[in-house]
């Protein structure tokens, strides 16, 4: 079976457009960041570094410092596919960060989104 090309995908290369898809939207790279931190327990020093370094996604979720186990609580429809329903494991978390970014794009409140009601 062959790898979809997002894995091989450079985070650094898709990093902005989740930062400019929320700062359309009124929102900050800050709270960008804070949602990367939450689903992969990346800190800014270790974000930088993956920016730096070209990481790909692949790498980038495997080497996730600590990810979330309330990232499960993470459900929807993202490029018309339910994230509940996606099989593969690495592909889940690429979705879960797009869905995460989508919310705020949305406007949702920042504990809304980081499931921490």
């Amino acid at each position: 079976m062959t790898k979809h090309r997002i894995y091989s995908m450079s985070f650094a290369s898709v990093y902005p457009h989740y930062v400019a898809k929320a700062e359309r939207k009124g929102r900050t790279k800050a709270e960008v960041d804070q949602i990367i931190a939450w689903l992969t327990g990346y800190g800014a020093g270790e974000l930088q570094s993956v920016l730096d370094t070209k990481m790909d996604f692949e790498t980038f979720f495997a080497q996730a410092p600590a990810l979330n186990p309330s990232r499960a609580l993470v459900k929807g429809v993202i490029c018309g596919v339910r994230i509940e329903e996606i099989e593969e494991p690495l592909m889940r978390e690429i979705r879960y960060l797009d869905k995460l970014i989508d919310e705020l794009a949305k406007g949702r409140k920042m504990e809304k989104i980081l499931r921490s009601e």
